[in-house]
This record gives structure tokens, C-alpha cells and sequence, in this order.
């Protein structure tokens, strides 16, 4: 993977200072994702593809439970 662009956090990601969600940055072809409270771990790298389904999937959820 190249290096990943310029991380974003989701409009979601809370109160306070806004640290309690993931970041993702695109770096073709995959994207990588990382706790922004906790960034010293390290990133998950996965498939643009595979990514767009997870969130395709949790879009279908409407709020219900996980």
C-alpha cells in the first residue's frame, strides 16, 4: 500500500474533542483505519471494496443493535 492520504474522522465521532471514533485515510488499493484515541498500535488495512461493504452493511442496520 502507498502511503495513506490525509486521515478523516467520521461526523460522528462524538462530544468533548471528538476522539472517540476511527480514522480512515485512502491509499489505493486499500484503505487503512486507526483508533484516534489510541493511534501507537498501529492501522488495519483493508480493500476498498470490502471496506465500501462494511459500511454498505452498517448503513442497512438503521440504527438497530450491532
Amino acid at each position: 500500500m502507498t502511503t495513506p492520504g490525509p486521515w478523516k474522522k467520521s461526523s460522528y465521532s462524538g462530544g468533548g474533542d471528538g476522539n472517540a471514533c476511527v480514522e480512515v485515510a485512502l491509499g489505493r488499493p486499500r484503505i487503512a483505519i486507526r483508533d484516534s484515541k489510541s493511534l501507537a498500535p498501529g492501522t488495519l488495512t483493508v480493500r476498498v471494496g470490502a471496506f465500501s461493504a462494511f459500511v454498505d452493511a452498517l448503513k442497512g442496520r438503521e440504527g438497530r443493535p450491532v
